[in-house]
C-alpha cells in the first residue's frame, strides 16, 4: 500500500527551476496544510478532551517518535514549562535513539517495536497518562509497538498521522489523521507534514493547558519569567490587570513569582 506521503511530489526537475520558482511552489504546498488540519478539528477535539480529563485526575501527556516526528513532540514538551507554569514532568517528549537523536541521526532506532515501551518505563507510565504516537508516515514501528503496549495497559492513546488508514492510527484509541499529501519534495515529510503535526501540536498542548486553567482572559498567567523579555511582559500584564505604575508591578512580580500570584495578592 502506498500512502499519500510517500507519493512523487507534483513538481519535477527541481534542481533546474529558478530559486523564486522553487520558493514560489513551497509556498503554494505549504498553503494546503491549514485546510487539511481544519479536516481533523473532530479528531484533535476528541484528543484534547480525553487528554485535559486525564491531566485534571492527576496525569501526563507523553509524546513518542522517531526523526523530525520525535523532535517535534520534545519542542512541544520542552515549551510547556515555560510557557504554562508546569512541571517539567507534566508533558514528557521521548525520540527513538534518546536525546542523542534530537541532533543527530540515530540509525534504525524507529524500526525497533519493542524500545518505545522500555522508555516509557523510565518515567512510570501509568493509567493515568495519555500517550500520542507522532509518525507522518503512521507506519513507525517503534510509535506501534509503544501504542499496542499502551492499550494493554489501560492507558489512553492517541496519534498524529498525516496519512489515512495507518498502522499508527489503527492502533490509537484517539487517532488524528491530518493527510497532506505529497511533499514538494518527494517524500520529505519534515515539510508539509511537519508542519501539519507541528500545528496539531499546537492545538493539543494549548487547548490542553487553557482547560486546565493556565491561561486566564488570553494571557499565560503562570509563564515562568526565565529572562528580561518575559519579564517584561509580565509586568506589562501586572499593570493592566491592577492599575499599578510599571515600578510597582515589576516589585510585585518578583515578589510573588508570577503574574498570577501577583494580581491574586494585589486583589486579596
Amino acid at each position: 500500500m502506498e500512502f499519500t506521503t510517500e507519493k512523487s511530489s507534483n513538481y519535477n526537475n527541481l534542481e533546474l527551476m529558478p530559486v523564486k520558482e522553487i520558493l514560489q511552489h513551497m509556498n503554494e504546498e505549504d498553503q494546503t496544510v491549514p485546510l487539511a488540519v481544519a479536516k481533523a478539528l473532530p479528531q484533535i477535539e476528541k484528543l484534547v478532551e480525553v487528554t485535559a480529563a486525564r491531566m485534571k485526575a492527576g496525569g501526563r501527556l507523553f509524546y513518542i517518535g522517531a526523526g523530525t516526528s520525535g523532535r517535534l513532540g520534545v519542542v512541544d514538551a520542552s515549551e510547556c514549562p515555560p510557557t504554562f507554569g508546569v512541571p517539567f514532568d507534566m508533558v514528557v517528549g521521548i525520540i527513538a535513539g534518546g536525546d542523542t537523536a534530537i541532533r543527530k541521526s540515530v540509525e534504525y532506532a524507529e524500526d525497533d517495536i519493542e524500545q518505545a515501551w522500555i522508555d516509557l518505563q523510565e518515567f512510570n507510565i501509568n493509567d493515568k497518562d495519555v500517550l500520542v504516537g507522532i509518525a507522518a508516515s503512521g507506519t513507525t514501528p517503534y510509535v506501534i509497538g509503544g501504542l499496542k503496549m499502551a492499550n494493554q495497559h489501560n492507558i489512553a492513546t492517541g496519534c498524529i498521522v498525516c496519512n489515512s488508514g495507518s498502522p499508527v492510527a489503527a492502533e490509537a484509541k484517539y487517532p488524528v489523521e491530518v493527510v497532506t499529501g505529497p511533499e514538494f519534495l518527494t517524500g520529505s515529510t519534515r515539510m508539509k507534514a511537519g508542519t501539519a503535526q507541528k500545528l496539531v501540536l499546537n492545538m493539543l498542548s494549548t487547548a490542553t493547558m487553557i482547560q486546565l486553567g493556565k491561561v486566564k482572559g488570553n494571557r499565560m498567567v503562570d509563564m515562568q519569567l526565565s529572562n528580561n523579555k518575559l519579564v517584561d511582559r509580565g509586568t506589562r500584564m501586572v499593570m493592566n490587570e491592577t492599575g499599578l505604575d510599571e515600578q510597582t508591578a515589576a516589585k510585585l512580580l518578583k515578589q510573588e513569582g508570577s503574574v498570577r500570584k501577583a494580581v491574586d495578592f494585589y486583589k486579596k
